[in-house]
């Protein structure tokens, strides 16, 4: 009877030990599945603007089509950065499943880097697009296309934000199973963010080109 009492007890210690820090604990666990509820509900808004973009993309009202307004230098290079984001802040991640508070901030930071170079050449492309006339208000695609493609920049920004106060957290507290549960979640909303871009980089600029 002993036997079995101290088997049960080192195989709920086994699965303890097995649980990740970031739900290790109720609160925890229950955070994370309200972010993923929310990230429900971000698909459903570019959904909707990626339809929108669809029905628009040939309403150009005599200006600039998406054969001559897109480049392709431009949105390669934005998609190297932020896919490359998007590795960097996994390994972040695996350095906080391993403990690594310097590993977590330091490639945190990477991340940060990578992500302001997209927002760079993304600033520099709606700039150079301006500058040729082509704006919001000159057609309904000019419209649908700046919508989309600037919202997803709003949240990479938004991103890059809350990335930036998780790293201050992280070099303040540590890596406990709040500052872990940040971690992960700030990484979920990240690779959200360039599975959009991914969609992006296809529906919007690779079509764009040819059709």
């Amino acid at each position: 009877m002993e036997s079995v009492v101290n088997h049960g007890i080192i195989a709920e210690q086994q699965v303890e030990h097995d649980t990740p820090l970031e739900f290790s604990t109720e609160d925890g666990s229950l955070r994370v599945l309200g972010f993923w509820v929310f990230l429900a509900a971000e698909v459903i808004l570019f959904s909707c603007l990626f339809a929108t973009y669809i029905i628009m993309h040939g309403m150009t009202a005599g200006g600039p089509t998406s054969q001559q307004l897109y480049a392709v230098k431009g949105f390669a290079w934005e998609t190297f950065f932020l896919l490359t984001s998007s590795f960097t802040c996994g390994i972040a991640t695996f350095e906080m499943r391993r403990g690594n508070k310097k590993g977590v901030i330091a490639w945190l930071l990477v991340t940060i880097a990578f992500g302001l170079g997209f927002l760079g050449f993304e600033i520099q492309e709606f700039v150079t697009d301006v500058h040729a006339g082509a704006t919001m208000q000159r057609s309904g695609f000019l419209t649908a296309f700046f919508t989309l493609v600037g919202t997803h920049g709003a949240h990479v920004t938004m991103g890059l934000l809350w990335m930036t106060s998780v790293v201050i957290q992280v070099w303040r507290r540590g890596i406990n199973s709040m500052t872990s549960r940040k971690v992960f979640i700030v990484g979920l909303y990240w690779h959200f963010l360039d599975v959009v871009w991914i969609f992006i980089f296809t529906a919007v600029y690779l079509t764009g080109k040819v059709i």
